[in-house]
């Protein structure tokens, strides 16, 4: 089932690593645990489409399983274009010099040639070494043998990028550890602006962290709007909050607005989330109960009561008919978006249409 309730996910939902003794997936958090607790093991394979779990995970081990003073001796940091499989294991073979461990940091290792040798070394690896293969932009095939050895004796760990509907739970949980709090609105309107790049996501974060007053840590639309530079009016959670509420008034001036400010939201970038919230609205009308709220969010998999109340106030305002034919139309209109029977229509029009056909 496909959930859409944007504010709901935490940050755990979409990374695993594997353990020798431990067959269960754990989240990102628990491998960060365990390596401040200085728990390492001797292989760590990270790969995967997001490189900001990634390169967490590299960066807090170059910077903390050895001391400044160790690290002349013991660290080797090596990119995969500049080095083979076979020298990372002449590396990786060696004791460490008047230090617990060695350390051997392999990054881009997607790049690298000879995978076999480090097999081969994963048959008996030295304990005392920290080895750690950095595969961004995409997996390893399980089907080699690189990737069970590792699970049996380390670590392997998937970073995968996070869905449209995950960043405002994302934004809420970077912020939490922060000891800041976000209202559902400032997490969207932040997630809609900024999409999916962890990176420059967190580091838009980061600027709006400094500056909070000391004595208020709380995140608003008004501080997102003058931090940020996004219209706490005319924005994606207000847009979607009019079609919910076949707002006519709302929804046209938001659409007029985003067409003639294509910095502040691209309208099209829209159509996932409009998408979203019908299918999820038709699947609503099939709850065995959906005139309860209880029964409504349990079916559809929502972690609170509030996040269902846009599919009653949905079911009230469009019938499950008119849901059915509004999903059909954005999916034309998103074929049409892309040049599909579409010789010349300019794609504001087709949105136009689009929230016409939907509100009337």
């Amino acid at each position: 089932m496909i959930r859409t309730d944007e504010t709901q996910f935490s940050s755990r939902t979409y990374t695993y690593y594997y353990m020798a003794d431990k067959k269960t997936a754990v989240g990102f958090d628990q491998i960060m645990r365990d390596l401040k607790a200085r728990n390492f093991a001797p292989i760590y394979v990270l790969m995967g489409d997001e490189s900001y779990y990634i390169d967490k995970i590299a960066d807090f081990i170059a910077g903390n399983v050895l001391t400044p003073e160790e690290r002349d001796f013991n660290q080797n940091i090596v990119f995969g274009a500049d080095t083979t499989a076979v020298q990372i294991v002449d590396q990786a073979k060696g004791y460490p010099m008047m230090a617990e461990h060695r350390v051997v940091i392999v990054k881009e290792a997607q790049a690298m040639r000879g995978f076999e040798a480090i097999e081969k070394y994963l048959d008996a690896p030295v304990k005392s070494t920290v080895l750690v293969l950095c595969y961004k932009n995409g997996t390893i095939d399980r089907r080699k043998k690189l990737v069970p050895k590792a699970e049996a004796v380390g670590v392997v760990f998937e970073s995968k990028k996070k869905r449209d509907y995950e960043l405002p739970g994302f934004i809420t949980g970077y912020l939490k550890m922060q000891g800041v709090t976000i209202d559902d609105k400032s997490a969207t309107m932040i997630a809609d602006h900024i999409g999916s790049d962890l990176s420059r996501l967190t580091s838009e974060l980061d600027k709006l962290l400094i500056s909070l007053p000391q004595n208020d840590k709380r995140v608003t639309p008004e501080i997102v709007e003058q931090q940020i530079g996004i219209s706490k009016d005319f924005n994606a959670f207000e847009f979607r909050d009019a079609i919910v509420n076949r707002n006519i008034f709302k929804a046209n001036q938001i659409m007029k607005y985003l067409d003639k400010n294509p910095k502040s939201g691209s309208l099209f970038s829209f159509l996932p989330l409009l998408f979203n919230y019908f299918q999820n609205l038709m699947i609503a009308y099939y709850a065995p109960n959906r005139n309860d709220e209880k029964s409504v969010a349990q079916y559809l998999e929502l972690r609170t009561v509030w996040a269902v109340k846009d599919y009653m106030i949905g079911m009230r305002n469009y019938s499950g008919m008119k849901t059915m034919q509004i999903i059909d139309k954005i999916r034309e209109v998103d074929a049409k978006s892309k040049g599909l029977d579409n010789p010349n229509t300019p794609l504001g029009e087709l949105m136009k249409e689009l929230i016409f056909f939907i509100l009337h």
